[in-house]
């Protein structure tokens, strides 16, 4: 799941890296445009949470003719979702984008940007839930060859797309979409093997998908909506706004790479607990949790370290901007400090989801968010006129409250 985790992490820090080779305009409307984009993947999300919980009890309980039905199920659901999304994610986001208030300068290159993504959101959705089914039977290192694939397909495309094709910047979605259409159809080809039974549509296991998945959803709406705010807020700056929003582009790619081992940890904690809860083994699954938890902040704390040891370099190779390299390197050395403590929260949260307690984790996330880190930023950018250091030190503290929530849920024991 790290490995995955990574594959994702080199796409995404590749992108980041030609935005900046065109231009700080380009790597700071990417930077919107993708927190806009992962507002219309937010359904697949919810579903593969739901679908894991699922999927992973069905396993471990021996149940094959309903797991196969889920999983038949699961894999429909996804593909009426994309479609949807995708057609309104093609007709809506270049008006939002148009709408919003972010710099003049960026919007010319948002809207063909969006655009390209949304003709790829069909097959994302088909590749995240495929992904969530493979890992929760017990197929994660199948699951980690399709995502090897797409990230070298991915990687040699964008730069051939960009720098050697008259598209340019509209390279980097292009790439991203025809990977991730590579990656769909080779995750379906091996979810064959589940529906060789007769299978029928279950619309029980998508409700059941549904409920536990939709505060996931909600929460990823939430986040992304929260990401998109934060954008607003600096684009009020008085000056340097371009550079600055290019700097927090950069800096979110850079932390990404400390949220590999939280998130596959996170998700490799659904799919345990999942398992263990399935079997009845309570006391296990709540153990492995925490176990879990320990061995991923272990990770994290080393790569927090080795980040802020080399910041200055990692900066520089992500842009040639002496203010982008600046603001970035402020950006890495205040948000580590909360790194540790994000990922033992994240992980645990990787519980809760396993056992279905969704409901509690966005209740959690969502209070951080949206009472401490967009208030203060608020507060600090817009009525006090502090600068962009201000919002990373809100972020820090809602990641603190984050995880002292999550954990006093978790520890209570009331999920099992």
């Amino acid at each position: 799941m790290t490995l995955i985790m990574f594959f994702e992490f080199i796409i995404g820090i590749t992108d980041v890296y030609i935005a900046g080779k065109i231009g700080k305009e380009i790597q700071a409307t990417y930077g919107f445009v993708i927190q806009l984009y992962f507002i219309f993947i937010v359904i697949a999300n919810a579903l593969t949470v739901g679908t894991v919980s699922v999927v992973s009890r069905l396993f471990t309980s021996g149940n094959k003719i309903e797991l196969t039905d889920t999983i038949f199920s699961s894999i429909v659901a996804a593909f009426i979702a994309g479609i949807i999304l995708a057609a309104a994610s093609f007709m809506f986001a270049p008006k939002i984008i148009n709408i919003l208030n972010i710099p003049h300068e960026l919007k010319q290159f948002g809207t063909p940007l969006i655009k390209i993504y949304a003709l790829g959101l069909l097959f994302h959705y088909a590749l995240i839930n495929c992904n969530g089914i493979l890992r929760s039977c017990n197929m994660v290192i199948t699951s980690f060859k399709t995502m090897a694939l797409v990230c070298l397909v991915n990687i040699p495309l964008n730069f051939l797309l960009v720098f050697h094709t008259p598209l340019s910047f509209k390279g980097i979605a292009l790439a991203t979409a025809t990977s991730v259409f590579i990656g769909s159809i080779v995750n379906l080809i091996h979810i064959r093997k589940f529906l060789t039974r007769g299978k029928r549509f279950s619309a029980n296991s998508v409700k059941k998908m549904a409920r536990i998945g939709w505060p996931m959803g909600l929460l990823q709406i939430l986040w992304q909506l929260a990401s998109m705010v934060l954008f607003l807020i600096l684009s009020a700056l008085p000056e340097h706004r371009v550079e600055i929003l290019a700097a927090l582009t950069t800096g979110l790619r850079i932390e990404s790479a400390i949220f590999l081992p939280a998130f596959a940890f996170n998700m490799a904690n659904a799919v345990v607990v999942g398992n263990l809860l399935g079997e009845q083994k309570k006391d296990d699954a709540f153990r492995s949790g925490i176990v879990t938890a320990a061995i991923g902040v272990g990770i994290v704390t080393m790569m927090v370290i080795a980040v802020i040891a080399n910041a200055g370099w990692i900066a520089s190779f992500l842009s040639d901007h002496p203010i982008v390299v600046r603001e970035s390197v402020k950006y890495i050395y205040i948000s580590m400090i909360s790194e540790p403590f994000m990922a033992w929260g994240i992980i645990l949260g990787g519980g809760l989801n396993g056992a279905g307690d969704t409901k509690s984790v966005l209740l959690r996330v969502a209070l951080s968010l949206w009472l401490v880190r967009i208030p203060l930023s608020y507060i600090f950018v817009i009525l006090l006129g502090w600068g962009a250091a201000s919002v990373w030190w809100s972020m820090n503290l809602s990641q603190f409250l984050q995880t002292f929530l999550i954990s006093r849920r978790y520890l209570q024991k009331g999920w099992l």
